[in-house]
């Protein structure tokens, strides 16, 4: 089993910058593929970015591209996504997930799942 806690939410204003944290635990992590995904209130949860295991190769939402970045570091169990020039429609509960395949995009794809943590970004 796979247990992933994320942290790092809060609340920020508009052109402001988060870092998000999912740490992972139960399992060898670097041969996890990680995803962060996002789930506004009313909306479906959307993919937001991926890495593989090998970190050559990573995908973003195109809502998201040129603003946000992840990155893993495997030594510390660790995926990261730096949010910068957050927007209001940026507001939602992220959710980090893991993988022992890479499902890219693909959210059905991905097999565990952490509980979540709140960005509220204000006008």
């Amino acid at each position: 089993q796979v247990r992933l806690v994320e942290s790092g939410g809060g609340l920020v204003q508009a052109g402001g910058s988060l870092r998000l944290s999912c740490a992972a635990s139960g399992r060898t992590f670097s041969s996890y593929a990680m995803g962060w995904f996002r789930q506004a209130p009313g909306k479906e949860r959307e993919f937001v970015a991926a890495i593989s295991w090998s970190v050559s190769n990573i995908y973003y939402a195109d809502s998201v591209k040129g603003r946000f970045t992840i990155s893993r570091d495997n030594a510390k169990n660790t995926v990261y996504l730096q949010m910068n020039s957050l927007k209001p429609e940026d507001t939602a509960v992220y959710f980090c997930a893991a993988s022992s395949v890479f499902p890219r995009t693909f959210i059905d794809g991905y097999s565990y799942w952490g509980q979540g943590t709140q960005v509220t970004v204000s006008s």
